[in-house]
């Protein structure tokens, strides 16, 4: 007792069996493999919210794309729909009696429509 200052303080022993050195040196690795798979743990779950944001960003970019899609042909067909009709106004305005095939010989009404405008 006189060698050490604090009456519950361990001393090194000269002599380790070299079972129980292996027994903690095993317990040691165990200690660390179970450490390292604990922080490993963490970013799964960080990985795994990333993944559905990434998912859920896809969804979102692809119903998107349809929308912008649609909006296209809904504005081509208007931009159509409103050439066709000028171009039917500016027919009747240069030709107001048009209502025959061209292969075939003009009617009456067709000759008076010309004579009279």
């Amino acid at each position: 007792m006189a060698l050490s200052k604090k009456p519950y303080a361990y001393k090194r022993m000269d002599f380790e069996d070299p079972e129980e050195k292996k027994h903690w040196k095993l317990q040691f690795l165990i200690y660390k493999v179970l450490e390292r798979a604990d922080t490993r743990r963490r970013p799964l779950l960080l990985r795994a919210r990333l993944c559905w944001l990434k998912v859920k960003t896809r969804w979102q970019l692809k119903k998107s794309r349809k929308r912008m899609a649609l909006m296209v042909s809904k504005a081509r067909l208007a931009v159509y729909k409103q050439l066709i009709s000028q171009l039917r106004s500016l027919e009747a305005l240069v030709w107001p009696c048009r209502k025959q095939a061209i292969d075939q010989p003009p009617t009456l009404e067709a000759l008076s429509c010309r004579i009279t405008t």
